[in-house]
């Protein structure tokens, strides 16, 4: 039965208030299966539905951090990482319901590189001013940028391209470049100009998270901030829950998940012992969907 109040002249259903659920997309090594998705009804305590949703068939036939957007028009868009290394792209697919899959492509945003090493981590952004999608990944060019410690096969910067279909993609460009290697960037939109940088400083002997602020999307992002994770963490994942921010990462070396909570992305509260991520899960994205989804996705799963 649902219950209804009065506020002011607005009528609001309760029931309606809370009919959005959170999933996490992942893997699990060696990352030859597939797409996997965890849910959540509360943002801290996660389900695994233990199937595989999607399995890659380009690149080297593996999907590593996976990663969704759903866009105006209800499709979910998925694009992730198909090769350790010697692809020039990143692999793609969509869907309506996250069960049935569109044909696999590579999307080759990196061709006009002929000595890129990599394309890492593709995380999906759509940018509702300018209504097109915005997708980062991390490369590295050789002898492109000062290397610091790190060999040069292993210096990476972030890179974009923008599509409104999907079919028609705008010329790769450099997206960020804090002046050390970073990967495993996401772009978080908090206000009408306000713009948050989640990455991965991937530099010996740090390999943490910080944060950089932007006006804009794609940027200019300026100075990261200091780490507010411990050494060995990387993948990070955001999601708004109640009025503070969760960021999930893995920690690879301890083999869990950790996490922070936020306000303000300026100071942070660590709350690793508040979640629960089962055990495997690798590197993904956090988004929201309606129950009804997360239902078919809960029968799909069973009678798999």
């Amino acid at each position: 039965m649902k219950k209804f109040f009065i506020i002011g002249l607005v009528l609001i259903s309760v029931a309606s208030c809370n009919n959005r659920v959170y999933l996490f997309t992942g893997f699990h090594e060696p990352a030859n299966a597939g797409l996997r998705l965890l849910y959540s009804y509360d943002g801290y305590k996660w389900q695994d539905l233990d199937t595989v949703f999607l399995k890659p068939v380009v690149g080297d036939k593996i999907m590593r951090d996976p990663s969704i957007v759903q866009g105006p028009d209800g499709v979910f868009q998925i694009v992730w990482t198909c090769a350790w290394k010697g692809n020039k792209g990143f692999g793609y697919a969509s869907s309506k319901d996250l069960i049935h899959w569109s044909e696999e492509r590579v999307i080759d945003v990196m061709k006009n590189e002929p000595t890129t090493v990599n394309v890492w981590a593709p995380e999906i952004f759509y940018d509702d001013v300018e209504k097109q999608f915005i997708i980062i990944w991390a490369s590295t060019i050789p002898f492109r940028f000062p290397k610091g410690i790190e060999d040069e096969d292993n210096n990476h910067r972030m890179y974009y391209t923008t599509t409104k279909d999907f079919k028609t993609f705008s010329d790769t460009k450099l997206f960020y470049d804090p002046g050390f290697s970073v990967i495993d960037c996401e772009i978080l939109k908090r206000g009408k100009k306000d713009y948050v940088l989640i990455l991965k400083d991937n530099t010996r002997p740090n390999h943490n998270i910080k944060v950089a602020f932007g006006k804009s999307p794609l940027g200019p992002y300026g100075k990261p901030s200091e780490a507010f994770t411990p050494s060995y963490t990387e993948g990070p994942a955001v999601e708004k829950v109640g009025d503070a921010y969760l960021i999930y990462f893995d920690q690879y070396k301890d083999k869990i998940y950790g996490a922070v909570k936020t306000k303000d992305f300026k100071s942070f509260t660590n709350i690793t012992k508040e979640i629960s991520v089962p055990e495997g899960h690798k590197h993904g994205t956090i988004f929201k969907v309606n129950k009804k989804v997360l239902k078919r996705l809960l029968k799909f799963s069973t009678h798999k």
